[in-house]
């Protein structure tokens, strides 16, 4: 009853936390250290470095680690994204495991500015490794937000508008996709994919996309909605497209029914390949961003199956994000892995 109730609480802690960072700020009773943490940007312009399948602590990490901070440093950089599996590979024991220390803290030295993470599967992890299977896992990583400068995640899903004064710039909306994309099924009833915990989620989707002010509205995912790496759309994972869990389904129809034609960009990782999509014309807008090479390569695999502007399916890298009133100019980088060297690989700008 005591460990329902903890889950409880977190769950509805999200919706909460959705208003207080709404106005770009965060504002959590009892935050320890909370004026220490790197502060949200407040400029007109917004630069971002993005991330995904990051926490490994290895030589992968590292080195893309270290080509992005110098192009951090060149451009500018204010905030940056982590898109899940922020530590293999099954995730945090508690929130002080000295993981977040090996796998985020110190690879990331340097790039000083707030992180805004996400969960993935291996964050999740249950029985095995990436499975998905124990959601309330993930809750050590929300606690870990309170000792950490850099380590945003004030809720297991959450918003924020920046910059804080006048009509946002651009929003960002922080899913938690594990529980609806699992490799086994959820055997705890708050998690199911008709649960309390995803009815809750896709309510405050729905309520803050509706009431949102922002030019550009950016959801940040985990597993993608559109993907051409080896995983595949979301509703046909792995080229699974029967049952509740590891196809992706009911993901595929919030991703259909809550956020195509709302959202400017869905950003993901899941897949270890860099991909900027073609898919505005077949989602209402809603362009699909896979970026999920920032520590281990895919090797070369792919279903492409989605057109696309530019994809890389071997190589690690990452991405910057140059969000102005009227553009989004978004910088992909790949990454010599033997010398942490970034090489500027694509270049894709969209007009308002």
């Amino acid at each position: 009853m005591g460990e329902r109730h903890h889950q409880l609480c977190i769950s509805r802690r999200g919706l909460l936390v959705g208003a207080s960072v709404l106005a770009g700020s965060l504002a959590l009773p009892g935050m320890a250290g909370a004026d220490s943490k790197f502060p949200l940007p407040t400029g007109p312009d917004l630069t971002v470095l993005i991330t995904g399948d990051a926490g490994t602590g290895e030589a992968g990490q590292r080195a893309v680690a270290t080509a992005a901070k110098r192009i951090c440093q060149a451009e500018g950089v204010s905030l940056a994204v982590g898109l899940g599996d922020n530590i293999y590979e099954d995730g945090a024991e508690s929130a002080d495991d000295d993981e977040f220390a090996t796998k985020f803290e110190q690879p990331n030295a340097g790039i000083d500015v707030p992180w805004l993470m996400v969960l993935g599967n291996h964050d999740c992890s249950g029985t095995f490794p990436g499975s998905g299977g124990n959601p309330s896992k993930g809750d050590h990583e929300v606690a870990y937000h309170q000792r950490s400068r850099r380590w945003y995640m004030p809720a297991r899903y959450y918003q924020v508008a920046l910059p804080a004064a006048g009509a946002p710039l651009v929003e960002f909306f922080a899913l938690d996709t594990v529980p609806v994309s699992s490799t086994v099924l959820q055997t705890d009833p708050h998690y199911r994919w008709d649960g309390p915990y995803m009815r809750q989620q896709r309510l405050w989707l729905d309520r803050a996309l509706t009431a949102s002010r922002a030019t550009w509205k950016i959801v940040l995912t985990h597993h993608p909605y559109r993907n051409n790496g080896k995983h595949g759309n979301a509703g046909a994972y792995d080229g699974v497209t029967i049952g509740d869990y590891m196809s992706g389904r009911h993901l595929q129809e919030l991703f259909e029914e809550v956020v195509c034609g709302r959202a400017d960009y869905i950003l993901s990782g899941h897949d270890h390949t860099l991909q900027i999509l073609d898919t505005a014309g077949t989602a209402r807008g809603t362009q699909q961003i896979v970026c999920g090479a920032s520590a281990k390569p895919n090797g070369g695999s792919s279903l492409v199956t989605n057109p696309a502007f530019w994809q890389d399916f071997s190589s690690l890298g990452f991405m910057i994000a140059k969000i102005r009133r009227n553009t989004v100019t978004l910088d992909a980088y790949t990454v010599d892995p033997a010398n942490g060297t970034a090489l500027p690989a694509f270049t894709h700008v969209r007009q308002r």
